[in-house]
């Protein structure tokens, strides 16, 4: 099975409990891990991409686990810097998010994976997610919580991706073009959550899976994926909740989620070695 993460410094935690609960789900199975990382900087900040480090000592775990499995780092930055997200770049929007945007364009990138953010939770085998058939389908992801309700198709209801899980079908994304029509979009237009926007308007061979393979509010006993995403919560007052896996406390103070406390507790051992 092949995986996709991206992301700056700031990644690594999650992307060293995301392949601890993955290896934890699919012990002994062969899997590949790509991390998408760049060096980049805005007027106000400079970003630290992905550290070498940190991925040969995630790379070590996997491969202590098969000696097939694999982990790749790929450096980005010239994509980037060809294709800007010049719409969006003074937005809340981090630009680390459209790296999965140039997929299509790196040949190390096999024809199926699956890409995950890097605040999930692999809680049970996702074979059966990962295996289907992708026939005519661009990829496949789960609804968006709570955009489902505010955010879709002229013609359709319910229909707008999360695009935290997308399994992700490489040689139709390269023959539709989705991927490169969604970087123009996002050099040309301003967009709320830009990356995920386009993709939801530009995708057409798009599948919805069940809400078990990307479960963004709270642990349902059937989750598979668990996305510890930014949330509403009503009671007892309005308000937004987020909480991360790598902060541990507050997985427990706030969500009182003790779900994860032996991968949370592996995690806490391990993450003074990125």
């Amino acid at each position: 099975m092949n995986f996709l993460f991206c992301g700056d410094h700031n990644a690594e935690r999650g992307v060293l409990i995301a392949v601890l609960s993955l290896l934890k789900a699919e012990r002994g199975e062969e899997v590949h891990v790509y991390i998408l990382t760049m060096r980049a900087k805005s007027k106000s900040r400079s970003f630290k991409p992905f550290s070498q480090h940190a991925a040969d000592f995630i790379r070590s775990l996997i491969v202590a686990d098969n000696p097939n499995s694999s982990l790749e780092l790929i450096d980005c930055t010239e994509n980037f810097i060809k294709e800007p997200p010049t719409a969006n770049m003074g937005t809340r929007f981090t630009p680390y998010a459209m790296l999965r945007l140039f997929a299509d364009e790196l040949p190390q990138i096999p024809d199926r994976i699956l890409y995950l953010d890097d605040d999930v939770i692999i809680r049970r085998p996702i074979d059966q997610f990962y295996t289907q058939n992708l026939t005519g389908t661009e990829l496949v992801g789960v609804l968006d919580y709570f955009g489902r309700f505010f955010f879709h198709n002229q013609k359709k209801i319910f229909d707008y991706l999360n695009s935290g899980v997308l399994l992700l079908n490489m040689p139709e994304i390269k023959r539709t073009g989705l991927f490169k029509r969604v970087r123009h979009l996002m050099q040309v237009k301003k967009m709320f959550l830009p990356d995920q926007t386009a993709i939801n308007k530009l995708a057409k061979e798009k599948r919805i899976a069940p809400r078990k393979y990307n479960e963004q509010y709270a642990l349902q006993d059937d989750t598979v994926i668990q996305h510890f995403t930014t949330s509403f919560r009503f009671f007892p007052y309005f308000r937004t909740q987020t909480v991360k896996p790598w902060d541990v406390k507050r997985v427990h103070s706030v969500l009182h989620l003790h779900e994860y406390d032996d991968l949370l507790n592996e995690y806490l051992k391990l993450k003074d070695q990125l």
